[in-house]
């Protein structure tokens, strides 16, 4: 038996960097991918096949993908689509550019880079994608209106590809992780400074609570209490409040899992996914 091949996106840290090195370890022959020529360099001690791939250019997918295919035969097992960010802000304040670029790392380049992996997969009749959605993509949070909208799109076109894949044996999946220790705080600061005027903004008193949230050190995680506050305020009474979930449909198992917040937690149930496992 071969050993199973898979491009992992978005590894430069956080989610991408520890399923990758999960997978490796499992006996995976990993395509770690990062935006950046620096941190594929930082990836390469580890990962010698790492490889620059910018989900937000369609060169940049095409050049990675074939890249790929050129040191495997033509074959490729798996994709894991995690490479993405959040912009935060309130609706109201999220100008077009900003929008825009939100959603062409989240949705565009997901969309795009499924588009190159599917004839593959199908030529060789089998296949798995993995997408890396967000708890945010099944319960909204106020202040993450770019970000929800993304991950609300994402999922749609998720359940509409598993539906065009039934019986060709492909198979696909998404998981809807909640707050991961990772560089997702610092980039949606950085991406909050750069588009938003929070100073002018008739929420200028919310987001200085945020700012000094997102400015400090240490893991980027909202309280659970908070957390199940901005969900009641959204489906009402507790007994009808809907749990945290992993999606894994497949030909042979609908069902939704509860989702856990720790990381290990996390790579052990995305390796189940891409196992087929239950």
């Amino acid at each position: 038996m071969h050993e199973k091949r898979i491009l992992v996106t978005g590894c430069s840290s956080g989610i991408g960097l520890a399923s990758a090195l999960y997978l490796q370890q499992a006996g995976w022959q990993v395509f770690a991918s990062a935006r950046r020529a620096e941190d594929v360099e930082k990836l390469r001690p580890q990962f010698p096949l790492a490889l620059q791939m910018d989900v937000d250019s369609s060169e940049s997918i095409r050049a990675g993908v074939a890249r790929v295919l050129e040191q495997t035969g033509g074959m490729l097992d798996a994709v894991f689509s995690n490479a993405g960010f959040g912009q935060p802000g309130a609706v109201e304040d999220i100008p077009r550019n900003a929008l825009r670029q939100q959603f062409e790392t989240n949705v565009f380049g997901t969309w795009e880079l499924v588009s190159e992996v599917l004839p593959v997969m199908r030529r060789q009749g089998h296949g798995r994608i993995l997408f890396n959605s967000s708890v945010l993509g099944f319960a909204p949070m106020r202040w993450r209106g770019a970000y929800n909208a993304s991950k609300f799109a994402l999922e749609g076109m998720v359940d509409t590809l598993r539906l065009e894949l039934d019986g060709t044996g492909i198979q696909v999946s998404l998981v809807e992780p909640g707050p991961i220790v990772s560089r997702f705080r610092p980039n949606a600061l950085q991406h909050f400074l750069a588009h938003v005027d929070h100073r002018r903004s008739v929420h200028a008193d919310v987001y200085e609570r945020e700012l000094q949230r997102l400015q400090k050190e240490g893991e980027a995680i909202i309280s659970l209490k908070t957390r199940l506050k901005e969900i009641l305020s959204l489906y009402g009474p507790k007994e009808s409040m809907p749990i945290i979930y992993e999606q894994n449909i497949t030909k042979k198992d609908a069902s939704r899992r509860p989702f856990s917040y720790k990381m290990e937690d996390w790579m052990k149930r995305s390796y189940c996914l891409l196992q087929g496992l239950r």
